[in-house]
């Protein structure tokens, strides 16, 4: 069977003017997976901007989203400026918030430029495919530096994978960086794990990603590779703080990310 054709799953219905439906795959667990709405609240964002690209955007995870109902978007238009336009996207499901998104678009202009250079890393030749393509048939081919990036492991609070979306994309800027978007939430929280040999399924972890900040800083396609170079400098209080780096494999920094989860141990019982 092939891999989920991203396209098809971000794709948003026209409910009416600034309101959107959106669906979720139901066979990949109880809640959503918080990049799917990451992605389509951009692009329902996108519905109400012409000709501008996103250059930023800020979000709070709200409540767990429910895969067995559609989820409505919708979209404020905060402000059309001139060279800026302002949106603010608010999910819903059953009649309560799930997650809200602001976001900011420009014009493209030229400016100054520089960068942090991207890590030195092994190469995409030198490492292994990962071991869990054949999960739900998942749209997004991973091949992680530090070993398996789905098992737990004990190390440093860093976490460099290599990602590129397995079905085309096309030309389109606004999917591509939609696209980007759904993948930054692929294992980031779990880079403030590592440093305590946590996962997902440990026993007594409650982990859930409760905002989710990113930069677009050059357009690229995502059918290319991507390096995203992750480091979570602190966890406290019940939380991890995680930033990362997204290059083009040309060591052009595409995107920077930011979010901060829930890691919440139970005593046992």
């Amino acid at each position: 069977m092939a891999a989920e054709n991203l396209i098809e799953t971000l794709a948003l219905e026209t409910i009416e003017v600034n309101l959107f439906r959106g669906r979720a795959p139901s066979n990949q667990g109880p809640r959503i997976f918080g990049g799917l709405v990451i992605a389509q609240a951009l692009l329902a964002a996108y519905r109400t901007v012409e000709s501008r690209l996103c250059h930023s955007l800020h979000c709070y995870f709200i409540r767990p989203g429910d895969p067995s109902v559609p989820i409505l978007y919708d979209v404020d238009r905060a402000r059309d400026g001139k060279s800026f336009t302002t949106r603010r996207v608010t999910a819903i499901q059953h009649g309560a918030q799930i997650f809200n998104l602001a976001a900011s678009f420009q014009d493209l202009e030229n400016g100054i430029e520089h960068q942090d250079p991207m890590p030195g890393v092994p190469g995409l030749d030198d490492l292994p495919d990962d071991p869990r393509a054949g999960e739900w048939h998942r749209p997004i081919e991973i091949k992680a530096v530090e070993g398996d990036w789905g098992k737990p492991v004990v190390g440093a609070p860093d976490q460099n994978l290599w990602m590129r979306a397995v079905a085309p994309l096309g030309d389109d800027p606004a999917l591509n960086q939609a696209v980007i978007a759904y993948a930054s939430d692929m294992s980031f929280l779990s880079t403030a794990m590592r440093p305590h040999g946590l996962h997902w399924q440990t026993p007594g972890l409650q982990s859930a990603s409760l905002d989710h900040a990113m930069w677009f800083h050059r357009p690229s396609s995502f059918n290319d590779w991507h390096l995203y170079a992750q480091h979570s400098p602190s966890a406290s209080g019940a939380r991890g703080m995680n930033f990362g780096a997204i290059y083009n494999q040309d060591g052009r920094l595409v995107a920077s990310t930011a979010q901060e989860g829930l890691l919440r141990l139970r005593p046992k019982t």
